[in-house]
């Protein structure tokens, strides 16, 4: 269930490994692939929807994958009165007419549905209300509109204030959210009208660089430097004011209300907000062999999957790497397994902050990009194994045991741009391991310049090539 970066990943390696007397299924509402990262790009009109996005379908054909474009809406992992297999209920709406619903059976099931963009979560957020977003390519596209009009006001004089961060104060994608002011404000220059522009970055981080992994310390040019300041200097460099430990509670035209960690309340004004929502678990339920309703067993409360996690409620203190999963295996179902963000974090990475109002303000956790590709390919790796009769067919990707590499690039061309390149390792930190700072810091490491830049145009190339399953893909790696 899912066709993006991990149920994509997941079903590719699936149908390279398996023969052909297993069925790979690709459930998903989504006719096209995106790549994501690139919407930053498309959100200021440095590309094409086309550049960012291809059909899923005739790939999936080639490859031997069915596909059906459809939205998964229930599990049955024990089968049903009617059904006795297991299998999901996927549903189809066609305008004025009832939704059409038709089962799907399984032997084995992969949760990658990503999450719900939850701009309801704050009055007045998202595209259609006041604030732009570049999650979707739809959202991107309006938000270049957005930008590229004001463009032109400020040619004739006009000053205009840009806001781009998050627009909650739960929320997770504090990096895009960051790539996206570098970008904006990259793009104010190349257009000759920064000089009438106000830049602002509005987080919920409690401190710049926390990124919802509690920072990292970094080595960079011998030193051992605190990502903030890393994050600090990437802005002030740029002429960025930032506002951090905010959450956004409402949204008016060209206007928003945000309360800070310490419990003041603010406003402020803008002609364009790009701002990130929350997100949650797409809203499947589950029920049992009698129809009983069963989600809350085999979801946690925001609706992501629970897995082979410790979720037992503990203080921050307590919090241990080991909490995370290894395997994305559903305890209760041994045959579901859930990939990218679709399985439910055990806690967040950062340290959790609530305001003297009581309304809890700090990062959520990361689960994009480079974690979910490798757990969409272990996962795929264990099912794989398991049908072929491997011994210890269980493979692991623990969050707290992998690395990232974060690129944030402004600019799109080849000639033209520069880049702040960040790896961490692991993403968790882990301070049994590492007691000083929780990471290796021969492998955390931070940079600023033109070559980040080269590589980050040329991931967007290589990635879309890999994922269009074209000769030689698998040499690319996740």
């Amino acid at each position: 269930m899912g066709a993006g970066i991990a149920g994509h990943t997941a079903a590719s390696y699936l149908r390279t490994w398996l023969d052909k007397t297993h069925e790979v299924v690709v459930v998903s509402p989504q006719s096209d692939y995106n790549w994501v990262p690139s919407n930053i790009w498309l959100g200021l009109g440095l590309m094409t929807e086309k550049q960012v996005t291809f059909p899923l379908a005739p790939v999936y054909s080639r490859a031997g994958i069915r596909f059906e474009q459809t939205r998964a809406v229930e599990i049955h992992p024990e089968g049903s009165v009617d059904i006795p297999d297991p299998h999901i209920v996927v549903e189809k709406r066609v305008s004025g007419q009832p939704a059409e619903r038709s089962p799907i059976n399984y032997d084995y099931l992969v949760n990658a549905t990503g999450p719900r963009l939850n701009f309801d979560a704050t009055e007045g957020l998202g595209p259609g209300k006041h604030t732009v977003s570049v999650c979707t390519p739809d959202h991107a596209n309006e938000a270049a509109k957005d930008f590229l009009a004001l463009v032109e006001l400020m040619k004739v004089g006009q000053r205009c204030r840009f806001v781009v961060g998050t627009g909650h104060g739960m929320c997770t994608c504090e990096g895009a959210a960051f790539e996206y002011v570098v970008n904006l404000e990259f793009e104010l220059r190349q257009h000759g009208v920064r000089d009438k522009a106000e830049v602002i970055f509005l987080t919920n981080e409690y401190e710049l660089g926390d990124f919802g992994m509690d920072g990292a310390f970094i080595r960079r040019n011998g030193y051992i430097t605190p990502t903030n300041i890393f994050t600090e200097s990437v802005l002030a460099e740029r002429d960025i004011w930032s506002i951090t430990r905010a959450h956004v509670r409402k949204i008016e035209h060209g206007r928003l209300f945000y309360e800070t960690l310490a419990g003041e309340e603010h406003e402020l004004t803008f002609d364009m907000a790009m701002l990130l929502p929350p997100f949650a678990g797409v809203g499947l339920q589950a029920f049992d062999h009698a129809g009983e309703e069963i989600t809350s067993k085999l979801f946690a409360p925001n609706g992501f999957m629970k897995v082979d996690a410790d979720y037992t409620q503990k203080p921050y203190e307590q919090w241990k790497a080991a909490d995370w999963p290894r395997t994305y295996q559903c305890p209760a179902y041994p045959n579901i397994f859930a990939a990218g963000i679709a399985f439910a974090p055990p806690h967040a990475i950062s340290r959790p902050h609530t305001s003297s109002k009581g309304t809890p303000i700090f990062a959520a956790a990361p689960r994009t990009g480079m974690p979910s590709a490798t757990i969409g390919r272990v996962v795929a790796r264990s099912i794989a194994d398991k049908l072929t009769g491997k011994e210890n067919p269980l493979h692991t990707a623990s969050m707290a045991e992998l690395g990232a590499a974060c690129v944030a690039s402004s600019g799109s061309s080849l000639f033209k741009g520069t880049a702040a390149s960040m790896t961490v390792f692991p993403i968790v930190p882990d301070y049994e391991r590492y007691p000083k700072y929780g990471r290796d810091l021969k492998f955390t490491t931070g940079e600023i310049g033109l070559a980040g830049h080269w590589i980050k145009v040329i991931l967007h190339y290589m990635f879309l090539y890999k994922a269009k399953l074209l000769p030689g893909w698998r040499l690319i790696p996740e």
